[in-house]
């Protein structure tokens, strides 16, 4: 077992019905599958992360397709970077497992052992109930319960981490693989609210232990239903500047026209040069 206790950073051993450290914490295995290693003292609310109703609406979305180039792109990259057989990937901010599972499928032949972690629950309940080829936890990305060294490789869409968390469990040699962001994404949509659209791009990471090995765009166009527009607004940081009216011309659409604009980077650890 690759994990570690979040409150002692103990080794965690597997029990039928959850995992325990050395020092007698103990964590449950939900029916579902999944490990929750999401202490309550390091909760900021209730249930953090997406509410069902989101997750709902983000999983009708992605399995419709509009961002499957952009998870066939994170995949080649990943596998170009860590080409061989047993593997161990962790997703940051998994979800309900959209991107892991295809991971995990387009892998399993080199037998890679994949992860998901989430601070959401209802997420990562889906996630475990509908992908059990995969590994999946409740834990927060600012304090990875995975031992030092255990990683080869870890993939961040949109999502948040700790790199110092990052340089300590990713193993010499391994990546990190993030998707940003380009400047043109979802233009179309911010039109609809903003006065102006600023082409903002997001610069690469400074991420302790790591260089940044390659970068590459992608961008193509979408065409949304109106529903489908309406729950793209949904998932981004701004949809709450969003005024009604705004919100009926996307559910009214019969078909929004909608730039996807991703960059995608490749960061290798360092220790890989001194081996």
């Amino acid at each position: 077992m690759i994990y570690r206790c979040p409150l002692c950073q103990q080794p965690l051993q597997a029990r039928s019905r959850g995992a325990y450290c050395a020092n007698n914490h103990q964590f449950d295995r939900a029916k579902e599958g999944y490990l929750n290693l999401l202490p309550v003292q390091f909760k900021r609310s209730k249930d953090p992360g997406d509410n069902k109703a989101m997750t709902q609406a983000r999983r009708a979305f992605l399995n419709a397709g509009h961002y499957a180039p952009m998870r066939q792109a994170m995949i080649d990259a990943l596998t170009q970077a860590l080409d061989g057989e047993h593997k161990t990937i962790l997703d940051v901010g998994c979800g309900e497992g959209y991107y892991t599972h295809a991971i995990a499928d387009q892998t399993a032949a080199q037998q890679w052992s994949v992860h998901g972690l989430d601070i959401a629950k209802v997420a990562v309940r889906y996630a475990a109930k509908w992908y059990p080829q995969c590994q999946f936890s409740v834990a927060s990305s600012q304090r990875l319960p995975f031992a030092d060294n255990s990683l080869d490789g870890v993939v961040r869409i949109y999502a948040p981490c700790n790199g110092e968390e990052l340089d300590r469990v990713i193993k010499p040699g391994g990546v990190v693989v993030t998707v940003t962001p380009g400047p043109r994404h979802l233009f179309q949509l911010k039109a609809g609210i903003y006065q102006e659209v600023r082409l903002h791009e997001t610069p690469p990471e400074s991420l302790p232990g790591f260089h940044l090995e390659s970068e590459h765009s992608l961008h193509y166009p979408m065409t949304l239903a109106g529903e489908q527009a309406l729950t793209l607004l949904q998932m981004t940081p701004f949809a709450w500047r969003a005024s009604d009216e705004w919100r009926d011309t996307l559910a009214n659409s019969e078909a929004f026209e909608c730039d996807a604009d991703f960059t995608l980077r490749v960061y290798r650890h360092h220790a890989a040069e001194q081996s």
